[in-house]
């Protein structure tokens, strides 16, 4: 459902998303992919950035934006609800 191979793209959060939501939520970056892989909804917001829908420990949306060339997916924000 994702649009890009999980496996194969590098995942880093940005440092606000790290500071903020993953201290609150109690995440490492093993959590985030493992929330990725099975997303409820994903939705394209642009030319490189997506809303995803994840269920782990409650519902929640994450912003990111993936960069093919560099195999990157760069994890902007997160809210809950």
């Amino acid at each position: 459902m994702l649009p890009f191979d999980l496996d194969s793209f590098e995942i880093r959060p940005s440092k606000h998303f790290r500071n903020t939501k993953m201290r609150k939520w109690d995440w490492d970056v093993h959590d985030v992919r493992e929330a990725l892989a099975e997303p409820t909804k994903v939705v394209k917001r642009g030319s490189v950035k997506f809303e995803v829908w994840v269920r782990k420990s409650g519902s929640k949306k994450l912003v990111l934006a993936c960069y093919r060339e560099e195999q990157v997916v760069l994890i902007v924000t997160g809210t809950e609800g």
